[in-house]
């Protein structure tokens, strides 16, 4: 990664006081340990004319992986291989950002003993940055660099290959932005706007994020045009982080467009009484979801299939309009624990004729499960292999046959706002796969339509407007009756 800062002068003011204000001498080469690799200060010029620093930072991609312990989602081949095979020592992200804030610490700060008044005062500046990741094109970097008082911003996109022109531009620019800013401030910019401009952090984001961005954008952040943007993508889409900052930053504004100290403008609450609404779980939004979509069904006869430890049967057991519910899983551990959490040994008669538990494997037909009204698999499927799948297909909706099938299952686009998940991990250990809305749908019309269902998708939970809601809920309703017919017969002239 590598990145030059340039700035001009006379002979009353030297150029070369740029190595004052970073406080690295003109004259020699440093070097530097970063958290991720080694920092490299030299000046490819240095005259009173014009004076030149250029950042290089040396990023070994393996050690960075091994250091981390990172896995791919699912610890798929494609995922681990892209943490080896990858951009990071060439192209400027967040580690040259980290490097940034190790190496010209002070200089970030606007701190110079030698030439405070330097320190204060506008420079005229021009920043290079051969190779920039852009997700959003030279637009977006024109959009986020322009409101900053650049008086130019030029990005150039990267071809692939310049042999081949005809393969188009490559997703990286290489930016230039020229004008008069504050050093302190130029250094600022770039530390919050290269990672958001990669949209994706190296690291593990943790809160103390948000009190760097805050420190970093103060003077500019609170009132830039792509302040959403800017932050979402800084905190790597972390949902509460995000929002604890944008509320931090509208608070900002609202004090500079009154001439007011931020205190005075947050003392709306009183911090002893504790008024927020506690945000329900999403397990509970799954199955309030689920027992709506029975009661609009009206079933009255439930398998619970995958039941775990018995949390929707329970819930079940609370509606009398649920007649019969019989709950099967696998594990047989699991069954124990639900039979303790339904307290089935001292249920009353009438209330433990409702309900059954039964171990069963969800990819092998199972006479038992024919005839109910409705099936649930929820948060099932993702525990399958895919090799499997099918099996489990034909097991509910070719064989058991229910008049409604529900099936909820994660939605990965999703998992970028659980701010406790680490960047491509699954939500569970045990998850085969975890599917977008596009391949949850896609999976769904395949089943509907083979065993003669219709199907309908529902959202569970907050729906984002970007990526979703974090569950997705199929309903499946038999349209085909005459589709079991249809199949013996088929059986039976296989079989002469």
């Amino acid at each position: 990664m590598f990145l030059t800062i340039s700035t001009t002068g006379t002979p009353e003011r030297p150029a070369t006081d740029l190595g004052f204000l970073l406080y690295k001498h003109p004259d020699r080469a440093q070097t530097f340990s970063t958290s991720h690799g080694t920092a490299h200060v030299f000046y490819p010029e240095a005259s009173a004319e014009r004076c030149t620093a250029a950042l290089l930072l040396e990023v070994d991609p393996v050690a960075l992986v091994r250091r981390g312990k990172g896995k791919g989602r699912g610890g798929a081949p494609d995922a681990a291989l892209a943490q080896y095979v990858n951009d990071r020592p060439y192209a400027a992200s967040s580690l040259l950002s980290v490097a940034l804030a190790a190496v010209f610490k002070s200089a970030l700060a606007g701190v110079c003993r030698a030439l405070p008044e330097r320190a204060g005062a506008p420079l005229p500046l021009r920043i290079e940055v051969p190779a920039l990741p852009a997700r959003g094109g030279a637009e977006l970097v024109r959009k986020l660099f322009a409101p900053l008082g650049w008086e130019l911003v030029e990005a150039m996109a990267v071809p692939l290959d310049e042999q081949f022109p005809t393969w188009g531009d490559s997703r990286y620019v290489r930016l230039v932005l020229e004008g008069e800013l504050r050093l302190a401030d130029a250094l600022r910019q770039l530390y919050v706007l290269l990672p958001v401009l990669d949209d994706a952090k190296h690291y593990w984001v943790a809160p103390d994020e948000v009190d760097k961005l805050l420190r970093a954008g103060e003077g500019w952040l609170a009132d830039h045009p792509e302040r959403p943007l800017i932050t979402r993508r800084y905190l790597s889409h972390r949902w509460g982080l995000t929002r604890q900052a944008d509320q931090a930053l509208e608070l900002v504004r609202l004090a500079e467009s009154d001439d007011l100290d931020v205190e005075s403008v947050d003392n709306a609450v009183d911090e002893s009484t504790d008024t927020e609404e506690k945000p329900v779980p999403l397990a509970e939004h799954r199955r309030t979801a689920i027992l709506e979509a029975l009661r609009t069904a009206g079933a009255r006869r439930v398998l619970d299939l995958g039941c775990g430890q018995g949390q929707l049967v329970q819930a079940l057991l609370k509606d009398v309009e649920f007649t019969e519910i019989v709950g099967v899983d696998v594990s047989m551990r699991a069954l124990t624990i639900a039979s303790r959490r339904l307290k089935l040994d001292r249920m009353g008669e009438r209330q433990a004729a409702r309900v059954t538990l039964r171990q069963g494997s969800l990819t092998y037909t199972d006479k038992r499960l024919k005839g109910y009204d409705a099936a649930v698999l929820s948060e099932v499927i993702e525990h399958v292999d895919l090799d499997r799948l099918p099996a489990l297909e034909y097991a509910v909706f070719g064989s058991a046959r229910p008049r409604t099938v529900l099936v909820t299952t994660p939605n990965v686009e999703y998992n970028v706002r659980w701010e406790t998940l680490p960047a491509g991990h699954a939500r569970h250990g045990d998850h085969r796969f975890e599917w977008t809305r596009a391949e949850f749908s896609a999976w769904a019309q395949k089943v509907a339509e083979r065993h003669g269902y219709a199907v309908a998708q529902l959202p569970v939970g907050p729906d984002d407007p970007e990526v979703g809601p974090p569950t997705q809920l199929a309903v499946f309703t038999l349209t085909d009756t005459a589709h079991d017919h249809r199949t013996e017969k088929k059986k039976e002239a296989e079989a002469a």
